[in-house]
């Protein structure tokens, strides 16, 4: 029999401390023929010379850093393999888990799957099993600090996480794959919800394991951009009519964010993502234009699977949430039977 042929693509920019016990581990894959292509967006050490020197490994320099999204495009626009592998370059793959993921992502019905991405301090504990999906926009990391036995089944998720996730080349080329325009954070909420606007499921593949040297971080440009990714993402994914039912609860929902904002110390980042949105206002309503144009399922389908509860583990929960996280379920329970009516 065949083996599935596999491209991986890997980004690469800093210091990458685990690069090549990456890049390693990915060439290590059983049961799959892999190419590893490495997009090399600034990498500040010399181990991406050492990549460079792994056989089966592509390096390409881009001119500039072209972010996650925009790096992700790169290389995938030079795999030569049936399946795409997008995997972080602090994520330790298993030797089984890409041939895993790619027998899950081939079955009828899947648009993209994923492994079960672990905390490198703690291999026993859930990094991510998938992420959840507020009605809002916002996601995070599913599971996360829980033990992996409760999360040894595989299921449908939300959302798949960017860590380590495999898909169908010629559907990301349908896709047209992440917009550059994201830069980073967010795309993979973007394009999940694209996959199940197609009718696409998103899967979980447990017994997949990836071990990833996962760190929270917050700085003024990875605020900016997951807050600006996160409106982008709403403005053209969603329905119009969704956006109408929502608005009351989107506007209440951006006053407690700015709010938090100013508390955190970050009001700056919040307001520039505004600004960014009505800058490049027509690229934003061409995007919309695409992403309707694209979909045959309604959101009334997609609302089943969201959430109406802010919960993530990695990050503490600004002042207040708890009352944000009540009267988001009661116009919740009130709007998702509306947003099921055609």
């Amino acid at each position: 029999m065949n083996r599935p042929q596999v491209s991986a693509v890997m980004l690469a920019y800093g210091a990458e401390p685990w690069l090549v016990d990456a890049a390693r581990a990915v060439l290590a894959s059983t049961d799959v023929d892999i190419e590893l292509i490495v997009v090399d967006n600034g990498c500040t050490s010399d181990s991406i010379d050492v990549v460079k020197g792994l056989p089966g490994v592509r390096v390409l320099r881009p001119e500039e850093n072209t972010g996650y999204s925009g790096g992700c495009r790169v290389g995938a626009a030079e795999a030569t393999g049936e399946w795409l592998a997008f995997v972080n370059s602090d994520a330790i793959v298993a030797p089984d888990a890409l041939a895993k993921v790619v027998a899950v992502a081939a079955e009828p019905g899947v648009g993209a799957a994923m492994a079960s991405i672990r905390l490198a301090e703690n291999p026993d504990l859930i990094n991510t099993s998938g992420n959840p999906l507020h009605f809002i926009g916002l996601s995070w990391a599913g599971g996360n600090g829980e033990p992996a036995t409760a999360h040894a089944r595989r299921t449908t998720v939300p959302s798949l996480s960017g860590c380590c996730f495999v898909i169908n080349r010629e559907l990301w080329r349908e896709l047209d794959g992440f917009a550059a325009e994201y830069f980073a954070y967010h795309e993979d909420t973007e394009i999940s919800l694209r996959l199940w606007q197609r009718g696409l499921r998103l899967e979980y593949v447990p017994d997949a394991v990836v071990v990833h040297h996962y760190e929270f971080s917050r700085n003024s440009l990875k605020v900016y951009l997951v807050e600006r990714n996160r409106l982008l993402s709403l403005l053209t994914a969603y329905e119009t009519r969704t956006l109408v039912l929502l608005a009351p609860m989107l506007l209440l929902s951006e006053a407690a964010l700015l709010a938090a904002s100013l508390l955190g110390g970050w009001s700056r980042e919040k307001v520039r993502g505004w600004g960014w949105l009505w800058t490049n206002r027509a690229w934003v309503r061409a995007r919309r234009r695409q992403l309707q144009a694209e979909r045959i399922v309604p959101d009334g389908v997609i609302a089943e699977m969201m959430t109406a509860k802010v919960d993530p583990s990695n990050v503490e929960a600004p002042p207040g949430m708890a009352v944000f996280n009540v009267i988001a379920a009661a116009y919740w329970a009130l709007t998702k039977p509306l947003l099921r009516r055609r």
